[in-house]
């Protein structure tokens, strides 16, 4: 006969982990609120567990303090970006052209679910300290990796269907060029949020676009081949 204490100590267990994850989640998103509220500088342990309702010792529990904490916050929050952006990228039929993909990663990066207040002050908050702290750089790079190498890999074969004479110098320009006018529209929506114009910032990009590769791009977005 089953031993019903085995199935309440499974019960505890369960009830004590969902606690835990639930108290770990309350601080991360504590301090993302604080970052986003008053800044990195003066974002201190009391103000992180006065807004998570939790004990100091829990800081040190689930992130061995301070340093921790800002770390798993900073992850989290490029986490969520990259969900919104694999969700717009789900989206595109799988047999997609790839300037279709790179529509995708620029209107993303410019929609309201990603550009908005709250999230531009978090990431101007944490690249403020990139320089010194190579784990908040990691997730808070501009050159940031995967997105580089997610772009890179479509504007090469974008490059390559052109005919350029260096497909791959022109699709490391065409990255860079691009996610340079993104962080330049991020920064203009920084200081001017109420006259900032998504779909202009889009067209901008496009065109830059368009003068590289304009079988692939126009001023809309991108352009199906052969069109």
């Amino acid at each position: 006969m089953p031993d019903s204490s085995d199935s309440t100590t499974d019960d505890s267990t369960g009830r004590r982990a969902q606690l835990r994850e639930r108290n770990r989640f309350a601080l991360i998103e504590a301090t993302l609120d604080c970052v986003a509220e008053i800044g990195y500088a003066r974002t201190s342990v009391s103000t992180i567990i006065d807004k998570a309702g939790l004990s100091r010792g829990m800081i040190h529990l689930h992130f061995n303090g301070k340093d921790g904490l800002m770390d798993a916050a900073v992850q989290h929050a490029s986490d969520l970006y990259y969900q919104n952006l694999y969700k717009l990228l789900d989206k595109v039929r799988p047999s997609a052209w790839p300037q279709e993909r790179i529509e995708a990663v620029i209107r993303s990066d410019l929609s309201e679910t990603i550009l908005n207040q709250y999230n531009v002050r978090i990431w101007y908050g944490f690249r403020g300290e990139a320089r010194e702290r190579k784990s908040i750089r990691t997730f808070s790079d501009t050159r940031d990796v995967r997105l580089r190498g997610l772009m890179f890999e479509a504007f090469t074969t974008i490059a390559e269907a052109s005919g350029v004479d260096d497909p791959e110098q022109t699709a490391r320009d065409a990255t860079h060029g691009t996610l340079a006018f993104l962080e330049g529209m991020w920064a203009d929506y920084l200081i001017h949020p109420d006259a900032f114009d998504r779909g202009e910032a889009c067209r901008i990009i496009f065109r830059f676009l368009s003068a590289l590769f304009p079988d692939h791009f126009d001023l809309t977005g991108a352009r199906p081949n052969g069109a």
